[in-house]
């Protein structure tokens, strides 16, 4: 084992692949239908780390992997979430309000115990950002008592529950997440029969219906051709039109028209056919349906976009972003051009966008190393991963700036953020493995772990009452939301393999981080001070 533990120690970029493929070979083993993924990486590396100590050898990630991992991850769950994640925010001010007054009862209670235990405000300042598994933290924690090596003991006897705790609270809200009211529902076509006598527009339909559901075909008489509504067409009793729209808003639309008919429109493609293409041209990327003009140049529509293994309803207003595939309607002769027009290849799928990756994460890095004042005259950075986060959901909220695309397809994104999760998760658990053996040593770590585990399972268990109970927050969301609040890829990275990758657990991890991140910073700087 020495010739082995000489080699990883040597060789850092091997022992982090080795990591890498053991944590995962782990993490997909299930035990009673639940695995923990990503996060054994984490503990992998503790373990080998751990292993390599006991045996003289001291086994190493680079720091810059782990920056560059982080930065990665969260740059890509940034443009993943940008485009729901403003509109989520403008009501969800009650919930970010409600997580930094948790954050704070956290410190209340870390700062209570560590004075029966008397602790140094170093040593109870590195606590909490263990316990809240901050990194950026402890560094204002160590910056603001003038001893960062009694903040770092702090931080690594509690990391490691900071990590477990927060991942059984996240179990909790999974567990009732099965039955989730906010569930998408799911994307659906009927074709039906009119029975109204008032003669409505499409417009006028609509309105009463609201934008959720849209139409693709109509047929006037019983051997009339199938055409494509337009907007100003006239619906009159006895035609047939197929909707097209989540479930329940079909199901509203069936009651409004009519009933739902034996003949279905979409078997006859004489006259419009429908085809699946990959949205892969880099001119339709960041626009909307709208903006295409599908009506004018083709005669067509989008019925529906599936991104990832999401299907959404084709609204005019729906920003398309390479590597969609939307659901198009068209006159059967017009049905290569528009594939054409779209691009239909395979390279939307997997173009990374390096000019906007390249760019966005340089100026993120930049804005997470800007010094940012507080009262007393020291100063804070808010990290390369908050960064990277705050200028992804900008540019995923934007899709475009004039001819450049400032979005990357969902599927890169997905690849991006799973490597830069791994790359981190290496670094971190490499890091925590030298730290912990260190701590132990002080004879202090039994305290210590009780003042952390208190305060791990303060914020885990207040986040996940007054979320449930209070805001009626759905599992799988508030499952998400307990990782962004921990501030933690490990949890995310566990909740999103036990949902296969929901949306709404990125959307709740999106929704704190950038508020958690800071609010962590400056508690423990505070704390820190005292």
């Amino acid at each position: 084992m020495n010739a082995i533990f000489g080699l990883l120690a040597d060789q850092p970029i091997i022992f982090l692949f080795l990591v890498l493929g053991i944590g995962m070979a782990v993490g997909h083993l299930k035990v009673k239908g639940v695995s923990l993924g990503a996060a054994t990486v984490l503990f992998t590396a503790i373990a080998l780390v751990a292993w390599g100590l006991a045996n003289g050898y001291e086994l190493h990630v680079p720091h810059e992997v782990g920056v560059m991992g982080l930065a990665l991850f969260a740059f890509a769950i940034g443009i993943t979430s940008g485009p729901n994640f403003f509109h989520v925010m403008r009501t969800s001010g009650g919930i970010v309000l409600t997580t930094v007054a948790v954050f704070a009862i956290g410190a209340g209670v870390t700062w209570g115990l560590g004075q029966a235990f008397d602790m140094s405000p170093a040593l109870i300042a590195g606590t909490y950002a263990g316990a809240i598994t901050n990194t950026p933290a402890l560094a204002a924690a160590g910056a603001a008592s003038g001893d960062p090596a009694s903040a770092t003991v702090g931080y690594s006897i509690t990391y490691l529950y900071g990590v477990l705790g927060m991942l059984g609270f996240a179990m909790l809200a999974l567990g009732y997440g099965k039955n989730d009211s906010d569930a998408p529902s799911p994307i659906i076509n009927r074709t039906v029969r009119i029975e109204r006598d008032d003669d409505q527009s499409l417009t006028e339909i609509h309105a009463a219906l609201g934008e959720k559901v849209q139409f693709s075909r109509l047929r006037r008489g019983e051997d009339g051709p199938i055409t494509h509504p337009r907007p100003t067409d006239r619906i009159y009793r006895d035609d047939l039109i197929t909707v097209v729209g989540p479930e329940d808003d079909v199901r509203r639309a069936v009651e409004y028209l009519g009933h739902i008919s034996s003949h279905s429109l979409l078997t006859d493609r004489r006259y419009l056919d429908f085809r699946r293409v990959t949205v892969s041209n880099p001119k339709l990327a960041g626009r909307t349906i709208e903006e295409l003009g599908l009506e004018e140049k083709f005669g067509a529509t989008v019925s529906r976009v599936r991104r990832g293994d999401v299907d959404m309803v084709g609204e005019p207003g729906l920003t398309l972003l390479l590597g969609d595939r939307a659901r198009i309607v068209a006159p059967t002769s017009k049905m290569e051009a528009v594939s054409k027009f779209f691009g239909d290849s395979a390279r939307g799928l997997s173009d990374i966008n390096p000019v906007a990756l390249g760019f966005g994460m340089a100026l993120g890095l930049f804005i997470g190393q800007v010094q940012i004042p507080v009262p007393g005259g020291s100063s804070f950075t808010i990290g390369s991963a908050a960064g990277t986060l705050l200028v992804g959901l900008v540019m995923g909220r934007v899709g475009r700036i004039g001819r450049v695309t400032t979005a990357l397809p969902h599927t890169a994104c997905a690849v991006l953020s799973e490597l830069g999760l791994l790359l981190f998760l290496a670094y971190a658990g490499a890091n925590a493995g030298t730290q912990i053996a260190n701590a132990f040593s002080s004879g202090a770590w039994i305290s210590i772990f009780v003042v952390g585990l208190a305060t791990t399972t303060t914020v885990g268990l207040g986040l996940y009452l007054s979320m449930r109970y209070i805001f009626r927050m759905g599992g799988t969301r508030l499952s998400g939301l307990l990782g962004g609040a921990q501030t933690q890829p490990a949890v995310l990275a566990f909740c999103n393999g036990r949902t296969n990758g929901d949306a709404r657990v990125a959307l709740g991890y999106a929704m704190v981080y950038p508020v958690a991140m800071i609010s962590k910073i400056l508690i423990a700087q505070v704390l820190g001070g005292m």
